[in-house]
């Protein structure tokens, strides 16, 4: 455990204009009434820089969708704190932005589903490229630093060349590509998102090319799929590790996902202080360090690489959240995913009639 958290997640809102059929998003969004109001949040980033933190990534939901973000962004750049803002883009007018920029804000990350109106649609529930190709020209009209934000999957992993193209003219410094990690809304759409083998081959083989193509001078990043790797991720960096998430509703937990774990109370802080619940709370406790882990994870020369995989996956897949993340072939539960990938790669892309190539798509709400 490091003695300070690298980095705050703001959660600022669970309301958002998309319905993302991946949304990592619990299933039980909280409502406008629940925020944390504007006073609360300045009082965080206080705290958050106090203790050492540097970098607050703004998210949500959509976070433009709070009237005080303006005013959430100078509070975090006054206490010295690194600003990114995560959006879709959606609702950023070149008013919002200069004021955002004149706030202190740092860096965008900018959302997109595809570069196909129709495909962007599919994914996101509404139509909003053009929104988000407007926002990105706006960015560029900055000294902002800039990041594209790609989510792949079965329906557009074939397609990844195209977009790497397409997101390298948005003309960002870096482009994060991501699988999707199958959480929230990603895991009730699973068996519609997770891709082939062949798929992730071919992907992996896309990005070796454009490693050997001429310098752009922009940066990928290749998140791959856990289903598909021999060992786990360090899930956030080992939990309680390395960051603190605050959700909108002001509890303070290790990661976006960590709610759907029973048997945990995640503190408040409308209750306790960030440097309370980092050092002290059961909920940040429960499983640092390797006191907690069962085999083969206690023996594993690999456990401080790995931290024993996602708590959150461990659960979802296994049904306990203390067992080895299942995507790791050293765990007896690795049968459960391997099941998983022998039903998704026996549906070809011409699947026979009783087949179907993918079901379909279950769509997120919106909270009030």
């Amino acid at each position: 455990m490091t003695d300070k958290p690298l980095a705050l997640i703001a959660e600022l809102t669970h309301r958002c204009p998309l319905r993302c059929v991946y949304c990592s998003n619990p299933l039980e969004l909280a409502g406008r009434k629940q925020e944390l109001s504007t006073a609360e949040w300045v009082s965080i980033f206080e705290q958050a820089a106090a203790m050492g933190i540097m970098h607050a990534h703004f998210t949500g939901g959509e976070p433009l969708l709070r009237d005080d973000v303006v005013e959430l962004v100078s509070a975090a750049r006054k206490s010295g704190l690194y600003v990114n803002l995560i959006t879709s883009g959606v609702g950023l007018s070149e008013g919002k932005l200069s004021k955002l920029v004149h706030a202190g804000l740092d860096h965008i990350q900018l959302s997109f589903q595809d570069f196909d109106e129709e495909a962007a649609a599919e994914i996101s529930g509404v139509r909003v490229l053009a929104k988000k190709r407007e926002a990105a020209r706006l960015i560029r009209q900055t000294n902002l630093a800039f990041t594209v934000n790609l989510v792949v999957h079965r329906k557009n992993l074939d397609r990844l060349e195209e977009l790497i193209a397409f997101a390298e003219g948005l003309g960002p410094q870096r482009i994060e590509i991501a699988n999707v990690q199958y959480y929230g809304w990603a895991m009730e759409n699973r068996s519609s998102l997770l891709p082939t083998r062949e798929q992730v081959e071919r992907s992996v083989e896309v990005l070796n090319r454009r490693k050997l193509a001429p310098h752009k001078n922009i940066a990928i990043d290749f998140v791959t799929p856990d289903y598909y790797g021999k060992y786990p991720k360090p899930c956030m960096g080992g939990w309680g590790r390395r960051l603190m998430l605050i959700d909108p509703a002001g509890r303070a937990m290790p990661c976006h996902a960590a709610a759907v774990i029973p048997n945990i109370t995640f503190d408040n802080v409308r209750d306790k202080q960030l440097r309370w619940m980092w050092a002290e709370s059961a909920a940040f406790q429960m499983f640092r360090g390797t006191e907690w882990m069962q085999e083969p994870c206690k023996t594993c020369p690999k456990q401080e690489h790995d931290f024993g995989g996602c708590r959150c996956q461990a659960l979802l897949l296994a049904g306990d959240a203390s067992a080895a993340d299942p995507v790791c072939t050293l765990s007896n539960k690795r049968p459960l995913v391997d099941s998983v990938l022998q039903i998704t790669n026996a549906v070809k892309e011409s699947p026979p009639p009783h087949l179907p190539r993918t079901l379909p798509l279950i769509y997120r709400s919106n909270p009030s």
